[in-house]
């Protein structure tokens, strides 16, 4: 079924509230030039485990946010489909999954929790008379003569599913699709900044379907790593790699994007992290437009190789996404370059 009415909400944050309560939602007052919006984003998985994975970016850069800039403040629906403004999780590398972390939705302390994380970000738009909010999900309302519960205005009307929505299990099962991920993006113009915010629940696959995005069946990676704590030990590193959920195994380090010859000569370079050796035999490139370029041959421990990109797959010079998939169809690793990375000619860019 997918998500019935996907798209972006941009406007003013004006107001805030906490998640509370047995399904708490951290909720933000919104405003464009003539309506009243809600955003209610889940802080509490309904499923198990409870606790939500979070990533928070600051000074965020990525293509999608030269695509937003321009829409209208306002709900505008999106096609799911890549260079919409529709944000997929997997196939957009929008951040490393290994920076994600579970978090409770409230704990004693200073900003420790979701919630308090949530609310440094929203916190300082509001006080910002020039930040701007984007909110990805699904919208709601209106709803005539209903006013919003929280923040009293009428009609009631807003925006959830602020999350990933595909991979999931159980009774979520049907919301599953490709490019409708929820998520948040924050821009301070004044200081030439963004700051993104991506969540999802622990019973969410990583590695889905590209028609349906149901979860690819695959077994289910290792739990994150908690958060660490404000003093005592780190917390030990992630796992390596495996061949069934090969994520950082062949990694992209670094791509030649705005050639100086003419025609343009794009490269890709890789690097096997792997102590053994990689049949890349049925492993793809992939574009932003998922243009693949099959892959072969044997990459050897330890080794790099460059890749000359041949059609169909292009490297815009308008910023971008490289996707490797291995013989499986599982995402092995995904990078993304903006107009600016990619405007000086001749220079490679490194990931």
């Amino acid at each position: 079924m997918a998500l019935r009415a996907y798209g972006v909400l941009k406007g003013k944050a004006i107001e805030v509230r906490l998640g509370a309560g047995t399904s708490p939602h951290y909720q933000v007052r919104i405003i464009d030039d003539t309506t009243d919006y809600r955003i209610a984003v889940n802080v509490k998985s309904q499923l198990p485990p409870s606790d939500v994975e979070f990533v928070m970016i600051e000074r965020f850069q990525h293509p999608i946010t030269a695509i937003v800039e321009a829409f209208p403040r306002g709900f505008k629906a999106l096609e799911r489909k890549p260079g919409s403004g529709a944000l997929d999780f997997i196939r957009g590398n929008l951040f490393d999954r290994s920076e994600m972390r579970p978090l409770p939705f409230s704990l004693p302390g200073f900003d420790n929790d979701l919630n308090e994380k949530l609310d440094r970000v929203m916190q300082r738009a509001v006080a910002d008379e020039n930040a701007l909010v984007y909110a990805f999900g699904e919208r709601w309302g209106p709803e005539a003569g209903v006013k919003d519960k929280y923040f009293g205005f009428l009609p009631g009307n807003g925006i959830h599913d602020i999350h990933m929505n595909q991979g999931n299990s159980g009774q979520f099962v049907g919301d599953d699709g490709v490019y409708q991920d929820g998520g948040l993006l924050v821009q301070f113009p004044d200081q030439h900044e963004w700051t993104a915010i991506f969540l999802k629940f622990q019973s969410q696959a990583w590695h889905t379907d590209d028609k349906t995005g149901h979860s690819i069946s695959a077994p289910k990676p290792p739990a994150p790593a908690p958060a660490p704590p404000k003093s005592g030990p780190t917390p030990p590193p992630p796992p390596p790699p495996t061949g069934d959920d090969p994520e950082g195994l062949v990694r992209i380090v670094a791509a030649l994007v705005n050639a100086t010859q003419s025609p343009e000569v794009e490269v890709v370079t890789l690097i096997n992290t792997a102590p053994h050796d990689i049949n890349l035999a049925g492993w793809a490139l992939l574009d932003t437009q998922k243009k693949r370029l099959p892959l072969a041959d044997v990459l050897r421990a330890g080794a790099t190789r460059a890749i000359e990109i041949r059609q169909p797959l292009a490297l815009s010079n308008k910023g971008g996404v490289i996707t490797l998939f291995d013989d499986k169809g599982l995402k092995v690793h995904g990078v993304s370059y903006t107009r600016e990375q990619a405007r000086n000619p001749g220079w490679t860019l490194v990931f």
